[in-house]
């Protein structure tokens, strides 16, 4: 699909004319535009915890592919379809130093050389001049990742100062099943219209007060006062809500390029800077999810998938479809605009800044991809400490 045009008015449904998505910004395969600017950054495949010496299977950016960790402690990321004759290497030995083929033993390290040939006179003379398709891995903050781009261009791994500050009373938490709004961390649509969700702060008074109830707290039914800030890598939203008590609750969002999402306690039970960051992954097109690491008190329980009853008083996975119509969440109103929505059928307005802000930096960075430059902190050389500006702050009545 092309670049979204402006139309003109419609008489009826009858005058509809043919749907538009801006692909630059929604499709992540090899090749495409918004593919090549997430193959310049490091982006969480798996939680370590969950990888051992079976192989898992796994979809990230389109590609499938397969991820271990060999007894020395090495995780490797590969191709699934054996150099030698295509069989999956899912159903591989997972060996110190690597991963053996079940079907004629060649074992591979986890950079994809393959070091044993046994079926080859003399251990495969020329098993130098094989390597099977591989990627870079990096264990940080209890997840994997994958860098999926240019060798010659991979940056450093980044840091974040919320997930580096740990106190003797915290832990750091990673997970693939935290609840967010209560529904499901693998959505079936495209990764962008969840993603820019989190700038899209008017929605929290609609969809999750009036409409379905205080899915979070009853402050954030009010409706806020909000400001959006551009930032050479990020998009802040700024919300301000004047309670009847006199006192003022700040809610700082942000999103950094291309799909990091940070959103400080909905329920407001914690004040101060968040306490987590979120990564939007696309598995393809059509299919994203949600990988987060949260810093949290020894006291505070992980927040798991399906534990919050926020409607009606009972969790996402307990509703029939009458309930998920009459209690819809993030996951109704996002997915329900398709697998990827037309772009071209918006009528964006002024509460849409947000959303306008942070597609026009993704387009700008995809721009500089395309001339061969680097996007934003993912050029080589020291290895970034991103300082987080989310937060929440509740200022007046002591």
């Amino acid at each position: 699909m092309t670049q979204a045009t402006p139309r003109g008015p419609i008489r009826t449904a009858y005058d509809l004319p043919e749907p538009t998505y801006d692909a630059d910004l929604v499709l992540v395969g090899r090749g495409t535009p918004g593919g090549e600017l997430f193959r310049r950054y490091w982006q969480p495949v798996a939680l370590a915890a969950e990888v051992g010496d079976i192989p898992v299977a796994i979809r990230v950016l389109g590609e499938d592919l397969i991820l271990f960790k060999e007894p020395g402690g090495k995780f490797g990321l590969m191709h699934p379809r054996c150099t030698h004759r295509g069989t999956s290497l899912f159903f591989g030995k997972v060996e110190a130093g690597g991963i053996r083929c079940c079907y004629h033993g060649w074992k591979f390290d986890t950079e994809g050389r393959c070091v044993e040939q046994p079926c080859e006179k003399d251990g495969g003379k020329a098993k130098d001049r094989i390597r099977q398709p591989w990627y870079p891995v990096r264990e940080q903050y209890g997840l994997i990742f994958a860098y999926m781009g240019p060798l010659d261009r991979m940056p450093e791994l980044p840091r974040y100062d919320t997930l580096e500050d740990v106190p003797e009373d915290h832990r750091l938490v990673a997970d693939d099943k935290s609840i967010g709004s209560g529904g499901p961390y693998e959505m079936p649509c495209n990764w962008l219209q969840t993603h820019e969700n989190v700038m899209d702060g008017y929605h929290v008074p609609i969809l999750h007060g009036s409409f379905s109830g205080p899915q979070f707290n009853e402050m954030m039914g009010i409706m806020p006062e909000t400001e959006w800030t551009n930032y050479d890598y990020s998009v802040t939203e700024t919300k301000v809500r004047h309670l009847d008590d006199g006192r003022k609750l700040t809610r700082i969002l942000e999103v950094i390029v291309p799909n990091i999402r940070i959103v400080a306690d909905p329920g407001l039970q914690r004040m101060g800077r968040a306490d987590n960051v979120s990564w939007t992954v696309p598995i393809d097109d059509t299919n994203t999810k949600i990988f987060t690491v949260m810093n949290l008190h020894n006291d505070v329980p992980a927040p798991r998938q399906g534990m919050r009853k926020m409607y009606g008083g009972k969790t996402w996975f307990e509703l029939d479809e009458e309930g998920h119509q009459r209690y819809p969440g993030d996951y109704e109103a996002q997915v329900s605009q398709g697998t990827i929505t037309w772009h071209s059928e918006e009528h964006l307005a002024g509460s849409d800044r947000g959303v306008v802000m942070l597609r026009r930096l993704l387009r700008h960075n995809i721009e500089v991809v395309k001339q061969g430059g680097d996007p934003v902190l993912a050029g080589c050389g020291a290895s970034p400490t991103i300082t987080v500006k989310a937060c929440n702050k509740l200022e007046g009545i002591d």
